[in-house]
């Protein structure tokens, strides 16, 4: 099979290279210098699996920025290109799947087209009126940042916004290169489809920001979240996982999509959803709040990012701690150290690439999330990292 991914994030790049093993597959991205690193077999994204998988496909996959290179024979196209939420539109940027459009449709002729990017509820039957092609479907993908190699290989379900037998030649070749076959599969509507999406992360950002509740209750109160948190999950109804307390969700996800499935409810009568959202901004502020108090002038953040072995701070809720206690407290003296990061994001927060200094220069280390290398200064850390898991 003939396939082309457009858009090289944690989808596309991890989609394509896993579709190349029993398949012809071309990678486009606008980004040249993405495409170039990976021409020279350097991952742009941070994930062992994925930086393996690549080492072992590279000489069996095609990537290219420009549409020129586009081959006019391919059979199938996966779309996942970044769609951004626009607070001024209070909708997602959908411009880079138009655009991906407009160029394919001119280029290929039949494609079967799947949309991965997310999208708005609705979405779908809108442009294919507007393109006037009827061969775009939408399949939602339900990866985990830092785990998309694993999660393509063994998902918990595929679901995809159609019933017919394109959807069904497009079961097949995903169900042809997983490692897991036991998985449910679903055949929806499409509006369906695209509210499975956002109202799944919804849930997963509603779930953060309830033991986040928790979390900030007992720190209020001087209580143990950990006894508090064991004991409501040892019930299995509610189970022990997505359980352990942060600075807030964040990412390139869960902020975005629970702001769209708020606006796709603009007719619909609701609470959760928009308490949802307000719950993350309030959990940030009391950390900050409870932070500033603490006494300590010199404060140093540890990595930016929303979890463990990633790279990925859009959206980061430490930075957006960082800049509510500047906010609160503008004499506070704020560092932070990430390699992945390589500048500073505030003329005012100081961007320490030395390990040592940084330990030397903070009088308390502030940590989303804990590892290794920095557990042995954890005298003087704050976390809210109860499991050492995401």
């Amino acid at each position: 099979m003939k396939i082309l991914v457009v858009g090289l994030g944690y989808v596309g790049l991890s989609l394509g290279l896993i579709l190349s093993k029993k398949n012809n597959v071309s990678c486009f991205d606008i980004d040249k210098y993405k495409v170039e690193k990976l021409k020279q077999n350097i991952s742009p994204l941070k994930e062992k699996k994925l930086e393996d998988l690549l080492n072992k496909q590279f000489k069996k996959i095609n990537f290219i920025d420009s549409s020129d290179e586009i081959n006019p024979d391919i059979q199938i196209v996966f779309i996942a290109t970044p769609t951004s939420f626009n607070v001024k539109t209070l909708s997602f940027d959908t411009r880079s799947i138009e655009d991906s459009l407009d160029i394919l449709l001119k280029k290929i002729s039949n494609p079967l087209i799947v949309i991965k990017s997310t999208i708005p509820i609705g979405y779908i039957k809108t442009v294919r009126k507007r393109f006037n092609y009827k061969k775009i479907y939408f399949s939602p993908e339900f990866l985990r940042e830092g785990k998309s190699i694993e999660d393509n290989l063994s998902p918990n379900r595929i679901i995809i916004g159609g019933k017919n037998n394109d959807c069904r030649k497009l079961i097949n070749l995903l169900k042809d290169v997983t490692v897991n076959k036991n998985y449910p599969v679903l055949f929806t509507g499409e509006n369906e489809a695209e509210s499975i999406k956002l109202f799944s992360n919804t849930f997963l950002a509603n779930r953060i920001s309830f033991f986040n509740e928790i979390d900030s209750f007992a720190i209020q109160n001087n209580l143990s979240t950990k006894e508090i948190v064991d004991g409501i999950s040892s019930d299995p109804r509610i189970g022990d996982y997505y359980n352990n307390p942060s600075f807030g969700y964040g990412g390139y996800c869960l902020p975005k999509d629970t702001k769209q499935l708020l606006s796709n409810f603009k007719n619909t009568p609701q609470k959760l959803i928009k308490a949802t959202i307000s719950s993350n901004l309030v959990r940030k502020k009391f950390l900050a709040e409870y932070i500033s108090k603490s006494g300590f002038n010199k404060i140093g953040f540890y990595l930016l990012s929303m979890k463990k072995n990633s790279d990925n701070s859009r959206s980061s809720s430490t930075i957006d701690l960082i800049k509510l206690i500047k906010k609160i407290n503008p004499k506070i003296e704020i560092c932070f150290y990430d390699p992945s990061f390589n500048k500073s994001f505030n003329p005012n927060v100081h961007l320490l690439n030395s390990f040592n200094d940084f330990i030397l220069n903070s009088e308390l280390i502030i940590a989303n999330r804990i590892d290794k290398k920095i557990m042995k200064y954890k005298s003087k850390i704050f976390t809210r990292d109860i499991y050492n898991r995401d």
